[in-house]
């Protein structure tokens, strides 16, 4: 039975880099009928955010990624907040110090950082490893009597991780392939910190191992720890999961990972919701994309399925998804691809739930708009936005008269005779009964051959007066939403402003 986690830290908003890695497990897990489970790795009390928490959890029910087991779900193998199961990972720490594969070590922060400082006059890095540690303050250099008093007495210690000297540590990672890495380059890491709680390398380990966790999915920043993560596993006698280590999400110009930042200069976001605290961060719900267009867009930031196929819903990706799939280089994000998406799924959308969401656009602005004719508004628009939010910019010609006339749009379509063209024209609409676009059409056409004006000329010279430019939709479609008092109207003053 398939089991993987998305573990994230509540220490801010959540990038989309981590959105897409608690996707490809929540779509592994589905693929093969497996369990998908949020735990929340909070044991570095010092970087804990308020509102983190609650913000992964929206987000991943915005994206439509169902929660099988966490920390609001329940399930069988909790409590799934890592600072609720702080009890369990002493136990487990001890047990390598008993079997020789770690150690206590009493050095206080101001010696490593006056050694840091020393090493650093000597233009070396200070690595606490194979190499110093039997010089340092730890169970290993000192004589068991003292430290064991060390302990006995309070003193405060951490546990570290007994790296192996020299030794070849090979792995397979499912998207890298196989590795192999020398001991000799490695520290030996915390695992237990002085303050009681566990580091990411223990808890992970321990939870992912307690969870029956069979594949760990997640970004390439945790490659570099894969190898101590091996270690841990074989010390404990234990079996490990399968690891793939997802590739980054790049900047746009492909130049380093996507950032905040990279966002706020080019004006796109990078967190799936608006983050309201401290400094807050626009998100692309807040933005008017829709869940199912983020997800697609997300999906193939990464993953490739091997053809031409760009659009997905949730229940195809699932069906084509697979780990051998997923690219080892970093994928660069496009803000221009995204709004594509939206636009595409926009079209998708039903027509009914675009109107609730574009009336409410319409009442903040004081338009009070039956449901049926805001219907009709937007499929003569909707093939020209990505946006909820744009369709104002394409309709509100709809609902007042311009307030200006383009001057390059009457510069080159604005005639010697449109003056003439517009006043014959009141004229034919006063006398028409019938005032519905499709009849409005054809007797104009009618009335410009008969009287051999040109038709474009009359068609643009129309439209300036009636919307202020030479953009919208048809232009009978717009005079028979305003009707003919409002035609005749705009018709009058965009007469007389512009002459």
């Amino acid at each position: 039975m398939v089991r993987v986690r998305f573990a994230p830290s509540p220490t801010g908003p959540l990038h989309i880099g981590g959105v897409r890695t608690a996707l490809y497990n929540y779509l592994f897990a589905r693929k093969h009928n497996g369990t998908f489970i949020l735990r929340i790795e909070d044991t570095d009390l010092t970087r804990y955010v308020k509102g983190a928490e609650e913000y992964i959890i929206e987000a991943l029910y915005w994206c439509g990624i169902k929660i099988d087991e966490g920390v609001r779900e329940g399930g069988p193998y909790g409590p799934y907040r890592q600072s609720e199961r702080k009890d369990i990972y002493k136990q487990y720490a001890e047990i390598l110090v008993n079997k020789g594969d770690a150690y206590y070590a009493f050095d206080t922060p101001e010696e490593l950082e006056n050694l840091r400082k020393e090493y650093e006059g000597r233009k070396q890095t200070f690595i606490y490893n194979a190499s110093v540690r039997n010089t340092l303050k730890n169970s290993l250099s000192l004589p068991e009597n003292e430290w064991k008093q060390l302990l006995a007495s309070g003193v405060p210690y951490v546990i570290r991780y007994r790296m192996p000297v020299n030794m070849e540590i090979s792995f397979t990672d499912i998207i890298r392939g196989h590795i192999t890495v020398n001991s000799s380059t490695l520290d030996d890491k915390v695992l237990f910190k002085s303050d009681g709680m566990p580091t990411y390398h223990l808890a992970n380990i321990v939870d992912d191992h307690l969870m029956k966790i069979t594949h760990v999915i997640r970004g390439e920043e945790w490659l570099p720890s894969l190898p101590l993560h091996v270690m841990l596993y074989r010390s404990f006698g234990w079996e490990q999961p399968l690891f793939a280590h997802l590739p980054l999400i790049l900047k746009p110009d492909g130049k380093g990972k996507l950032s905040k930042r990279d966002g706020d200069k080019m004006g796109f976001p990078v967190f799936p919701l608006y983050w309201p605290y401290g400094e807050t961060a626009r998100g692309f719900r807040e933005d008017g994309y829709l869940p199912d267009a983020f997800v697609n867009m997300l999906a193939l930031l990464g993953w490739n399925p091997g053809t031409d196929q760009e659009i997905f819903s949730m229940e195809k990706l699932i069906k084509e998804f697979s780990l051998e799939k997923i690219n080892k280089a970093g994928s660069r994000f496009d803000p221009i691809k995204a709004k594509w998406f939206n636009h595409i799924y926009l079209q998708k959308r039903p027509i009914q739930t675009l109107a609730l969401e574009f009336r409410e656009i319409l009442r903040s602005k004081g338009y009070h708009i039956d449901l049926k004719r805001i219907e009709k508004l937007i499929e003569l628009v909707r093939e020209r936005v990505s946006f909820v939010r744009e369709l104002w910019n394409e309709t509100s010609f709809f609902f007042k008269p311009p307030e200006s006339y383009d001057s390059e749009a009457i510069k080159k379509r604005w005639k010697e005779n449109s003056p003439e063209i517009l006043n014959r024209l009141s004229t034919l609409f006063i006398s028409e009964k019938d005032f519905n676009a499709e009849n409005l059409e054809k007797k104009v056409r009618e009335w410009c051959e008969k009287e051999s004006y040109n038709t474009g000329t009359v068609m643009h010279s129309l439209r300036i007066v009636i919307v202020g430019t030479l953009k919208g939709p048809g232009i009978f479609d717009i005079i028979e939403w305003i009707g003919r008092d409002e035609t005749l109207n705009r018709i009058k003053k965009g007469l007389a402003t512009i002459a």
